[in-house]
């Protein structure tokens, strides 16, 4: 029989404690839950992730804020089908274009300039298109497109604050949209609202932005255009129009132009022909709810 003596104590003593370690390493092994084990599953591959654990790291579909091309316009306002940013297109150019003919009284009167006129044919694009938008937008105007369907101004994530101003990553507070306004120039317009698609007008789309840059022009040196292509009133056959707002300034509250990029190419002053070869036009770009 095994006695237990002072003389083999000090040989049992280290036996003892291995034993009493192995014995909490198994016991605190089977106690944790394993979803909480995550650390060796996402960094190997070859060990695929349970069901479970896949949720906990999956951002929530719809999340007001989601922002999963990390353009800085969250994807609950932008346009994800087809059919969406073609009938969004249709409204936002005959909108600009109607302007030519019949500047409407919806249109604030302190904001009618090249931005603005970018700012109230978006956000008239957006709303409900129905017999009381007819009659208060004033002669002229008719149903050309359907309504968009993913979201309108009233109960779309943004409501009227749909102008980008900053570079920031989309925040939510509130429930409400952080870092967009109902105002923005036309630089915030590109640098926020917009992507860039090039200086050749071949990859131009309808509803495209077209920006220019006066360095010497202190105040406002950004100017924007809309690239229209075939306008909703012309005879037909007729496109590659443009329209934009002149600007206005102390002695003159400005005008709004339809004319031709062909025409653009002539114009007297270099510095406004929209060709590659003149530095400062800075090219087509893209509405990021479209992009």
């Amino acid at each position: 029989m095994f006695v237990l003596t002072k003389k083999r104590l000090p040989l049992f003593t280290p036996l003892l404690c291995l034993a009493v370690t192995a014995c909490i390493f198994a016991f605190w092994r089977n106690r944790v839950p394993r979803t909480l084990n995550t650390s060796r599953a996402i960094s190997s591959p070859a060990i695929p992730l349970a069901q479970n654990e896949k949720a906990a790291f999956k951002q929530p579909d719809g999340l007001i804020g989601a922002d999963s091309d990390e353009d800085g316009v969250p994807d609950s306002a932008e346009l994800q089908s087809f059919q969406d940013r073609e009938n969004f297109r249709k409204w936002f150019r005959f909108i600009a274009e109607i302007q030519f003919y019949r500047v409407s009284e919806q249109w604030n009167s302190d904001q009618r300039d090249c931005a603005g006129l970018i700012r109230f044919a978006w956000r008239e694009a957006l709303r409900a298109h129905d017999r009381r938008w007819l009659q208060r937008m004033g002669p002229g105007y008719e149903v050309i497109a359907p309504d968009v369907a993913a979201y309108n101004l009233e109960s779309g994530p943004l409501k009227e604050s749909l102008f980008r101003i900053n570079a920031r990553p989309v925040t939510v507070i509130d429930r409400q949209i952080q870092g967009f306004s109902e105002f923005a120039d036309a630089r915030t317009l590109k640098e926020f609202n917009s992507t860039f698609v090039g200086r050749d007008r071949r990859y131009a789309q309808p509803g495209d932005l077209l920006f220019f840059y006066q360095p010497w022009v202190q105040r406002f040196p950004y100017h924007v255009m809309i690239f229209i292509d075939r306008p909703q009133v012309a005879p037909e056959g007729m496109s590659d129009f443009v329209v934009y707002h002149t600007g206005s300034s102390v002695i003159d509250k400005g005008t709004v132009k339809k004319v031709q990029l062909s025409v653009l190419d002539q114009h007297p002053d270099k510095r406004w022909r929209p060709l590659e070869s003149n530095r400062n036009f800075l090219g087509f770009y893209r509405l990021k709810i479209l992009d």
